[in-house]
């Protein structure tokens, strides 16, 4: 389903919980609210993500929606995803990824 951007409001979230042994967990993030034409009732909502990175993922699409991509930073280097840290022993035994050579070839190039 598509909205129009003016439908579309952000809100940032926060819970609070008490593990068993007594430790606190905080947890926050940031939900898109699509809401009725010139009112604020909410018609739909979307988590945005969670964590440290709801204000920074919520400025780049501020961004992008309002003064289009090449208002946006460059992309990052290409990653590799074998590449895995040193400690994470969990991934380094997993299988590796292999993509068919087509599909490896369109991801890599496609706009």
């Amino acid at each position: 389903m598509a909205y129009d951007w003016s439908q579309v409001r952000a809100e940032r979230w926060s819970k609070r919980g008490v593990l068993p042994n007594g430790g606190i967990i905080f947890k926050w993030g940031v939900v898109l609210s699509i809401v009725e034409p010139g009112t604020n009732k909410v018609i739909d909502r979307f988590p945005l993500s969670t964590m440290d990175a709801d204000e920074f993922a919520w400025a780049y699409i501020c961004t992008y929606m309002q003064n289009g991509p090449k208002a946006l930073p460059p992309p990052g280097i290409p990653r590799n995803h074998n590449d895995v840290p040193w400690y994470n022993i969990a991934l380094r035994l997993a299988p590796k990824v292999q993509w068919p050579a087509d599909m490896d070839r369109e991801s890599r190039t496609a706009p």
